[in-house]
């Protein structure tokens, strides 16, 4: 079913839109229907209204929804966004609705239950489906300028920003599950040679390939970030020190096969890199300090290679 300004098209899994399954009902009880969800519809939608963040947005609307339509399962789904929302255990029948604003798809919804969802039911659950529109979008332009915000637009990796949020957060998550943690600095080798010798529009497109390149790399779930000019840093969770540096090589090697070209200029590029795997009670600034002068050593031992941390 698509919801779209309030207005439900389509066929839900009983095949009635909502306009004949009101005409079923007398008009009496049909217009003291529609003020009691029309009611029950703007208190939920002043609730919804309170809150930008996305979980507890849903968190709202479960909770509030179970007050009118028992079910068992509701999950969120967005087409091109990687947020999801699912609470509870999925059951045999099921109401799903894709949801519409101004021609913008903002995800789907199902609920489900071990018992046939009435039709009644489904006019409840519409209503209140109605509230959600305006709050879930709201949430999501706000997301994605969170996002936005955290993104270099040269190179198209987390920035400085992302970095200092992210670190502190992912340091805490592998403290508090006992898992590894390691983090790798990389620095171009001789950038300001390569700026000074064919300009900055060529050095913005060397900063692109090699982001490109640490990118087809890295793990889905590894974390790659610009930290500052020429210099870029990779977090990695659930890694030991020999998978650090087995990443750390590939990449490095990678790069180095690398060809960069801008117009009619090409050239080859190295980086030097410095890992840095958490010890016990370690706090990120130490480590990140340990990263940092691996990286100075595998500078001054030469460049173009990776040394890792004591």
């Amino acid at each position: 079913m698509a919801l779209q300004s309030g207005v439900i098209f389509g066929q839900p899994e009983q095949q009635q839109d909502i306009l004949n399954t009101m005409q079923t009902h007398k008009k009496s009880e049909i217009q003291e229907t529609l003020k009691n969800k029309t009611i029950r519809s703007l208190e939920l939608s002043n609730r919804l209204h309170s809150t930008l963040d996305l979980d507890k947005l849903f968190e709202i609307y479960n909770q509030e929804s179970k007050t009118t339509v028992l079910f068992d399962s509701m999950s969120y789904s967005h087409p091109s966004d990687a947020f999801t929302f699912k609470t509870g255990n999925r059951k045999r029948h099921s109401c799903q609705y894709r949801l519409l604003m101004g021609g913008q798809n903002l995800g789907e919804v199902e609920f489900t239950r071990s018992k046939k969802f009435t039709e009644p039911e489904t006019i409840k659950i519409e209503y209140l489906l109605s509230s959600l529109l305006n709050p879930l979008h709201n949430s999501l332009l706000y997301k994605q300028a969170v996002l936005n915000s955290q993104i270099d637009p040269l190179t198209n990796v987390n920035n400085r920003t992302a970095f200092d949020s992210s670190l502190s957060r992912e340091i805490s998550l592998a403290k508090r599950h006992n898992n590894n943690f390691a983090m790798i600095i990389l620095d171009i080798d001789k950038f300001k040679n390569i700026n000074d010798s064919h300009g900055h529009l060529f050095g913005d497109c060397v900063l692109r390939d090699v982001a490109g390149c640490i990118n087809k790399n890295v793990r889905d779930s590894d974390m790659v970030f610009r930290y500052g000019g020429e210099e870029f840093v990779i977090l990695l969770s659930n890694t030991e020190e020999d998978g650090a540096y087995q990443l750390a090589e590939r990449i490095r090697t990678s790069i180095e096969k690398m060809t960069c070209r801008y117009g009619e200029i090409s050239t080859n590029v190295t980086v030097s890199q410095g890992i840095g795997c958490m010890k016990k009670d370690e706090h990120e600034t130490a480590l990140f300090d340990r990263a940092d002068k691996a990286l100075y050593k595998a500078k001054d031992s030469g460049r173009n290679r990776t040394i890792l941390a004591k």
